[in-house]
């Protein structure tokens, strides 16, 4: 009986926990992009359901928002991020603010199609070659939070679409400032890892070869892995950003790569613990 004592404290004891989680190898598999497309919201509730994503980001003034809204209370389980939106940049599909904020939109009312410029030489649109203003910023913002609130039970952060909240301090700030206000959190997470994934090789097997092959070097620690999950379809088709036109057929290979059965095997021979935000906020 002591012996039978001894090993049970051994194997439920807090101290042993801690150390365990220590030595976990914890991976966020992220899914950006909800609400931006149908085929969008598809392939993201699928990797989640079906596969290794374990966080899902959506894009408030995006068309396909109700839809989604719709698709996660089918899936109340699945942590939500809101992935604020500033820009537009895609080809044959926009997007509007839904605040009254003229200093952060182009000429037709669009957000602009880039932060930092890209490859324009011209530098017209993209935002901080406008006379932006961190009030409009703000309202913006405040707006596109305020409706995911009002429908989306589970969310637990923020994140910022095209990196924008590193455009001026002033808005990083102002970022944090409305995570701690509406009692989020941020992804900006101390310690957290970024696991590299595969490059632009044009087959599949090469795709999943890599990223298997990322998985077999992760040592103990957090991770954050962020794609953007889509289906091979016309829809995804009719956006294209500059002359790349791949981003069906890119966003497809998201979608098979995060439900791979040879993927998920080497997660678990690796003994990698996926998580969402909201895991990793309870345990911090």
């Amino acid at each position: 009986m002591k012996l039978f004592l001894v090993a049970a404290f051994l194997v439920f004891s807090p101290l042993q926990s801690q150390a365990q989680q220590r030595n976990d190898i914890r991976l966020i598999v992220r899914a950006d992009d909800m609400a931006s497309f149908h085929d969008a919201n598809v392939a993201c509730i699928k990797t989640c359901k079906e596969g290794i994503a374990r966080s899902i980001e959506i894009m408030v003034p995006c068309a396909w928002f109700p839809e989604a809204v719709r698709l996660l209370h089918e899936n109340p389980s699945i942590d939500v991020g809101i992935h604020l939106v500033l820009t537009s940049e895609w080809e044959g599909i926009k997007w509007r603010p839904l605040a009254d904020v003229p200093s952060i939109v182009d000429k037709d009312g669009y957000f602009h199609a880039q932060i930092w410029g890209g490859n324009n030489p011209s530098g017209s649109n993209y935002l901080l070659k406008a006379n932006w203003a961190i009030d409009d910023v703000e309202k913006e913002l405040r707006a596109q939070i305020d409706l995911a609130m009002k429908y989306i039970p589970q969310i637990s952060h923020l994140s910022a679409h095209m990196g924008f909240s590193e455009m001026d301090p002033r808005v990083r700030a102002l970022v944090d400032r409305l995570a701690r206000e509406y009692n989020l959190r941020t992804e900006n997470i101390a310690g957290i890892k970024y696991m590299k994934g595969w490059d632009d090789s044009k087959t599949i097997k090469s795709r999943v070869e890599q990223f298997i092959s990322a998985i077999s070097t992760l040592t103990p620690g957090t991770y954050l892995f962020v794609e953007h999950p889509g289906m091979d379809n016309p829809e995804m088709r009719s956006a294209i950003f500059g002359e790349n036109n791949t981003l069906a057929a890119d966003r497809q290979n998201v979608t098979d790569i995060f439900t791979s059965e040879k993927v998920k095997r080497a997660l678990l021979d690796r003994g990698v613990r996926l998580m969402s935000y909201a895991d990793l906020f309870k345990e911090k």
